[in-house]
């Protein structure tokens, strides 16, 4: 029988406090609060469709900003994903999705390579999601980049909608996931790299 993917963290800081479960090999279920409506509504998004099963409870300063919350989620659960996989053997590594939603078309692509590099390309100028600014969609990005050590390439290739290129995103980046997580019996204990450690 294979063994369970999860990992179950903490972080305290003076800014935030999260607690955070990751079952990487789940169904997609998924409990969180954050504070934020539009960043729970995007992680239920990556859980649904990576279809990892995904806890968070996340309070911080949003009165503030969300800033915080949003970057230390993704710090978060970079670090739980990382632990959930272990030493990653037989697993697939690699993951990309062209990904539409209505007027966008979001592309990502994801490497577990255990060396963290983030290319994130949308317009600068893109606005607000109500009261969540598109910007912290990259911060979540690199948090998580960054802490899970994967090379991630995320473009939004055309769109108007901030609400759907973000959505696109998040959706891609879930995808790609699931992919790249996958078990390959035909990797069963190896390492999926040549140079035989990571």
């Amino acid at each position: 029988m294979a063994e369970i993917r999860e990992a179950t963290l903490e972080r305290h800081t003076t800014e935030t406090q999260i607690s955070l479960s990751l079952r990487v090999d789940g169904t997609g279920q998924s409990e969180v609060s954050t504070g934020i409506p539009f960043f729970d509504h995007m992680l239920i998004l990556l859980a649904r469709h990576s279809l990892m099963d995904l806890r968070v409870a996340a309070t911080g300063d949003v009165a503030v900003d969300y800033h915080h919350t949003v970057e230390d989620v993704g710090i978060v659960l970079g670090q739980a994903l990382k632990e959930a996989l272990g030493d990653k053997k037989g697993i697939e590594r690699y993951g990309w999705c062209l990904l539409p939603m209505d007027e966008t078309l979001a592309r990502v692509a994801v490497d577990l390579s255990g060396r963290s590099f983030l290319e994130f390309r949308a317009e600068d100028r893109t606005g607000m999601i109500r009261d969540f600014p598109f910007q912290l969609v990259e911060e979540f990005f690199r948090g998580f980049t960054h802490n899970v050590l994967a090379n991630v390439h995320v473009e939004i290739l055309y769109g108007r909608d901030a609400h759907h290129m973000a959505e696109a995103l998040f959706k891609g980046l879930a995808k790609a996931l699931d992919q790249a997580c996958r078990r390959d019996p035909r990797r069963e204990g190896q390492l999926p790299t040549t140079k035989e450690a990571w």
